[in-house]
């Protein structure tokens, strides 16, 4: 079959259309972003059940290169790279955790964990990455004058480009906010052989000098108004769907910083109901930091304006933007999905993160962020306690070990509701056996 995809513009009015090869991020025409289409025609061609069955072949399979979770779909995502052309780590397919446990302490019988951060670099970026560095693999190919590939990046975007550029022999850039990210991304991209640039301002500060930089066809843009991300990201609803056996889930709720992730989510699970595969869409929850809540600001005036800030430091600092680049379209799909923007404060994400720990889990500040965003609306009565819940989570934890260390350690701004301190003690049996009895047996008093 011979399908097909483009970059087309957002803006309703335009619609200008530009070949994937094309070293482009803007409208040329209007300015407004672009979004990758796909022939529909073509693709509706091949029945539901055709789908699922060459999905489900695929899934996890070692046929180069469709066992990865993005690739296994690539006739939706990227049809005409060659798969030569591939650059994959055997991205997506990850985990979805039926949180039992969890769900009952904050009153849903059927919660889900989306978990992400098992993924090559850590992050759902792996999703969205490797499609855009294969993209630029192949435009290299094809005479593309491109040397190197740059972002912005509060850490995770950063992971995720010098990996896959590492894999491809492609030199990557990356700039990053100085100071406002943890030791465990910052290593990442320098052991990739990232050419690190730290700036001394914020995310928005970066993304400002990035898109400058990338004005010069030959460093390539990898920030996520780049439409190429949001193809390998959509990949996570498909997936999600298919691993409840091809029904949607009730609710999705995902963290939000630059918004390319909503999107992204919404736009895969918008296909599989224009190509048939479901009948229903889910409702889509986007939770930000109260520190850097601009989405959320909106949502309270019905999206009707729009205004940047200055997001303040959060522990959430993946999501620490006040300037999201892909506003439009997150607007645009929450719509579409009736969806439901909340926020919350540090100490509501902490206790959350924390708390889902206490249930098994190992939570990144972020996804804290979606899970303390649940349970407010689950308090509210908006989810309701039978609903199925899936919460995205968006990055391992072990990325964020310092946060989890002064959460324990008591040396955050605010009560750590369920911090535990090791107890100190002196080698002695007697001194143990005292501490059992205190700390073990206290609960059954």
């Amino acid at each position: 079959m011979g399908y097909k995809a483009w970059f087309q513009c957002i803006n309703q009015q335009c619609r200008e259309r530009y070949p994937l090869n094309s070293i482009i991020y803007r409208c040329r025409t209007c300015g407004s972003l672009l979004e990758v289409q796909h022939d529909h025609n073509a693709l509706i061609c091949r029945g539901p059940g055709e789908w699922k069955k060459l999905f489900e072949d695929r899934y996890k399979s070692t046929e180069w290169p469709y066992g990865s979770g993005v690739w296994g779909k690539k006739e939706w995502v990227l049809p005409q790279v060659h798969n030569d052309n591939v650059v994959s780590l055997y991205e997506g397919g990850t985990n979805l955790l039926w949180a039992e446990r969890f769900g009952r302490m904050v009153g849903l019988e059927n919660l889900w964990i989306k978990l992400c951060g098992n993924s090559h670099s850590g992050s759902f970026k792996d999703l969205g990455m490797t499609v855009l560095v294969s993209n630029v693999k192949q435009m290299i190919s094809e005479g593309a004058p491109i040397k190197a590939v740059a972002c912005a990046s509060t850490g995770d975007t950063s992971a995720a480009l010098a990996v896959y550029c590492a894999a491809a022999g492609i030199q990557s850039i990356v700039l990053l906010p100085k100071g406002k990210i943890s030791i465990a991304q910052l290593i990442q991209p320098i052991a990739n052989g990232s050419l690190v640039l730290s700036l001394d301002t914020d995310f928005d500060g970066c993304m400002r000098v990035v898109q400058e930089i990338t004005k010069d066809e030959t460093i390539y843009l990898a920030n996520s108004m780049n439409s190429l991300r949001v193809e390998g990201q959509k990949t996570v609803g498909i997936e999600i769907v298919q691993q409840f056996d091809w029904q949607p889930p009730d609710v999705i709720i995902i963290p939000g910083g630059n918004l390319g992730n909503v999107s992204a989510l919404g736009s895969g699970l918008l296909m599989m109901r224009d190509i048939n595969l479901i009948n229903r869409l889910p409702r889509i929850v986007v939770a930000q930091a109260e520190r850097a809540n601009p989405l959320y600001r909106s949502y309270l005036k019905d999206f009707e304006t729009f205004e940047p800030i200055q997001a303040q430091n959060t522990l959430a600092s993946a999501i620490q933007i006040g300037n999201p680049v892909s506003v439009e379209k997150a607007i645009r799909t929450l719509k579409q999905f009736n969806g439901i923007v909340v926020d919350a404060t540090e100490q509501e994400l902490a206790d959350a993160a924390a708390l889902g720990d206490k249930a098994g889990m190992f939570n990144c500040p972020h996804t804290g962020v979606a899970l303390a965003g649940m349970i407010k609306l689950v308090k509210a009565g908006i989810i309701d306690k039978a609903e199925r819940v899936v919460v995205i989570s968006t990055a391992h934890g072990l990325k964020f070990t310092d946060f989890k260390v002064r959460y324990h350690e008591g040396t955050l701004d605010f009560p750590c509701q369920y911090s535990n301190k090791p107890i100190e003690l002196p080698p002695r049996v007697d001194a143990v056996m005292e501490a059992l009895r205190e700390n073990l047996l206290k609960g059954d008093k």
